[in-house]
């Protein structure tokens, strides 16, 4: 017999982790000396502190270890630590596409400089009015109608304000720079009446979103939908629906557009 120590170079586990093991009921000593308290071992017991050891370099919990030590449902065990780790592969894979991105755009112009983010898009009541608008320079004068016509037909209707959601959402599946087929949405938390041309109807809740936000003019806001793309397609997904511009900050409290701040939001699926 080997004394813990002994025992502990043998199979390249600490003395603090054999008892730990202990305590866990992973492997317990052959034999403990009543006097000295001293643990011994045997050769007999380094296959299963190496099985230990093996099972705890594939990521597995003690209990899951204690499990698959008494032989339970060892199958099930690895395939859904396979499944983790490829999903961990899949994300590693995208934080380095990231860093990547972030690392090439460093000395460039700062405006040029996106970082993309996977959000959920919450599900939210709205009113909405499709159209088609002449040229983006339009926006300023059609969307500010819509609230108009809306607070005359509602006024007690209140908007989502936690935090605000007021988005544009485009059905071209191209970019125009005229004739624009836009939607203006703006989540609201009850339903109401709706002038002619507006509809209230509920937006589903995307379970994945590339984000890029974008600060200043619109006119530079197909930089931000080229560094997107890019990046949808460096980390393999695919545009799952049309994109949508949430505004956060606009004319109507930042007088400055170099303070403008844009969420693109563009729902993505797998590419697998």
């Amino acid at each position: 017999m080997y004394r813990i120590g002994q025992f502990s170079r043998f199979t390249r586990i600490t003395i603090k982790a054999l008892r730990f093991y202990e305590e866990e009921r992973l492997i317990t000593p052959s034999w403990t000396d009543p006097v000295t308290g001293y643990r011994y071992y045997t050769t007999d017991q380094l296959p299963r502190a190496h099985k230990i050891m093996s099972l705890r370099q594939c990521g597995f919990s003690i209990p899951q270890i204690r499990n698959i030590l008494a032989g339970k449902n060892i199958a099930t065990y690895f395939e859904e630590r396979k499944k983790e780790l490829e999903k961990e592969v899949q994300e590693s894979s995208r934080q380095l596409s990231s860093i990547i991105n972030y690392m090439e755009s460093l000395g460039k112009d700062p405006t040029s400089v996106y970082e993309v983010v996977i959000k959920e898009l919450p599900r939210v009541l709205v009113y909405s009015k499709r159209m088609i608008v002449e040229s983006y320079n339009s926006y300023f004068t059609v969307i500010p109608k819509i609230g108009e016509e809306i607070a005359a037909a509602n006024p007690d209707l209140v908007c989502v304000t936690d935090p605000p959601y007021c988005f544009i959402i485009y059905h071209d599946g191209e970019y125009r720079d005229h004739d624009i087929d836009m939607e203006f949405c703006e989540a609201v938390t009850d339903w109401g009446i709706a002038p002619p041309g507006i509809v209230f109807k509920i937006m589903n809740h995307v379970p994945r979103a590339a984000c890029i936000l974008h600060r200043g003019s619109y006119n530079r806001l197909p930089y931000a939908y080229t560094a997107a793309c890019k990046w949808i397609e460096d980390n393999g997904y695919l545009i799952a629906d049309n994109p949508r511009e949430s505004y956060i900050d606009g004319i109507w409290n930042k007088p400055n557009e170099d303070d403008w701040l844009t969420e693109l939001q563009i729902p993505l699926v797998s590419n697998s």
